[in-house]
């Protein structure tokens, strides 16, 4: 080995070394500013200059929301991980195997019971880092489960949805997802309980063409991102150029789609207050 590859190796060795073993730094995807990656956290993954919310998975959307010490998760339901066997540049199981090692998380919806300032509620939560938040079979079962343990503990099913839509690699069953979601929000108001969305960014596609938009109320977080196509697939199909901030929250409040856009400091004071409208008593923790 010469002398340069010496010196080469050496050098990796003391980069890997030297390196924090944090990050103490968060890029903004909104301004694009340096931020503290401490000062983020304690500003609820929201940009302290620009006010951009961050994307955030379960694990910390439960512990913004919920009460703490609370916080129970649902187990995973178990399906058919590649029911059609489908490959494109890569296995499918071997993009599931990858989004679980990238994200900790055995799917991207994820259930937890728990109290929001004393009231009871059973939380969904989609992880748009788990293959884009997408809907295949896992996700349509865990949305299920959901309202089932809500129904169970007579109190609202609340879900904070991000997605990209139905999981192609799941072809037909995916898009099956949306009538069973469907009948299952049906089920909830047969029981007489309340069905809560809080729509993040994004929400797009198949999801938005189901359980998103059929809220009893609906909430948005600032300048999420809501549609169901595209706003390129959109112009180029009615050959016209959309409003500025088209499928932005601020915009489908404006237009009637959306009940209300709420700050992520103010979300869970929110959510209380509205869940104890709509509940009363029946939503107070035994």
């Amino acid at each position: 080995m010469s002398w340069l590859n010496n010196v080469r190796n050496a050098l990796a060795f003391k980069s890997k070394k030297d390196q924090p073993e944090e990050n103490l730094w968060h890029k903004c995807k909104g301004c694009g500013q340096m931020v503290f990656t401490r000062e983020m956290e304690e500003n609820l993954y929201v940009c302290p200059r620009c006010e951009h919310h961050e994307r955030i998975g379960p694990k910390i959307r439960f512990s913004q929301i919920l009460d703490e010490g609370s916080c129970a998760q649902l187990p995973a339901p178990k399906v058919p991980e590649d029911p059609l066997k489908f490959r494109d540049s890569k296995k499918y199981v071997d993009r599931i195997k990858a989004a679980r090692t990238a994200t900790t998380e055995p799917d991207a919806l994820l259930n937890a019971r728990g109290t929001i300032l004393g009231h009871r509620v059973v939380m969904g939560v989609q992880d748009f880092a788990f293959m884009g938040g997408s809907m295949g079979l896992a996700v349509g079962e865990a949305f299920v489960r959901g309202v089932e343990a809500a129904i169970a503990d007579r109190c609202p099913y609340l879900i904070f949805t991000a997605a990209g839509g139905a999981r192609m690699q799941e072809g037909i069953l995916s898009l099956m997802q949306m009538p069973r979601s469907t009948v299952a929000i049906q089920m909830l108001h047969d029981a007489g309980l309340p069905y809560i969305v809080v729509l993040t960014d994004p929400t797009t596609g198949g999801v938005t063409a189901s359980y998103a938009m059929l809220g009893d109320v609906q909430i948005a977080e600032p300048n999420a991102l809501i549609g169901f196509a595209g706003q390129r697939v959109i112009e180029s199909t009615i050959r016209e150029k959309l409003p500025e901030g088209f499928q932005r929250a601020e915009y489908l409040l404006d237009h009637g789609m959306l009940d209300m856009v709420v700050h992520r400091k103010e979300l869970r004071d929110r959510l209380a207050q509205v869940i104890g409208y709509l509940c009363g008593n029946r939503a107070a923790a035994a």
